[in-house]
């Protein structure tokens, strides 16, 4: 059975897309990060939970106090990308929750009055917020170069608050010259895929 998405998607969304370690030097606008985030928005999570929260770095003090809590491996490429994102995840998305998950409204009381396991939830379905964010940037037309290479306390005291865990710094925009490495290697579908 083939896919009903076209080729050219496929390939724009996973196939030919790759990690960019350099960009060019053409703006993303505020326009492109809305229509990013309005398409991406109706990816599923657990409880229609929208924990995922996007800092855009834009000034120039922004992304010097940015710069100095990233890898030095990181730290160039953070420095000239177009646009840097910090995604964290919200711990106290539950709030939000009778609003977002009407058919059940007591999920909020229910489920997430300890902070532990908001702590849990929001991590996952930010990190699957995260992902769908990555390939909304691809659909986009442009380049994202995920990073987790960076002092995550140092990131959270700087940008965000106790209630907020960083998860990964974001560089978006055109891919530079000599952008990503060759693709690495994938696993096999028989190697990961087990019928039981």
């Amino acid at each position: 059975m083939s896919l009903v998405l076209d080729p050219a998607a496929q390939d724009l969304l996973f196939r030919e897309a790759h990690t960019a370690n350099t960009f060019t030097d053409e703006p993303v606008t505020d326009e492109q990060v809305q229509a990013i985030y309005d398409l991406v928005k109706f990816g599923p999570t657990a409880f229609n939970q929208t924990p995922l929260r996007i800092t855009l770095v834009r000034s120039t003090e922004a992304r010097e106090r940015l710069v100095q809590h990233m890898a030095d491996g990181n730290k160039a490429k953070t420095s000239t990308a177009p646009l840097v994102a910090i995604l964290s995840a919200d711990n106290e998305f539950h709030e939000e929750l009778p609003t977002l998950f009407p058919a059940f409204p007591q999920a909020k009381d229910l489920f997430f009055a300890e902070r532990a396991a908001r702590e849990g939830a929001a991590g996952m379905n930010a990190a699957l917020q995260a992902a769908y964010f990555i390939i909304g940037i691809r659909a986009a037309g442009l380049a994202a170069g995920p990073m987790t290479g960076l002092d995550f306390e140092g990131v959270r005291k700087e940008f965000l608050d106790d209630d907020h865990t960083p998860l990964m710094v974001i560089n978006i925009g055109k891919p530079g010259t000599d952008a990503s490495y060759p693709r690495s290697p994938r696993r096999a579908y028989d190697e990961v895929v087990t019928t039981v």
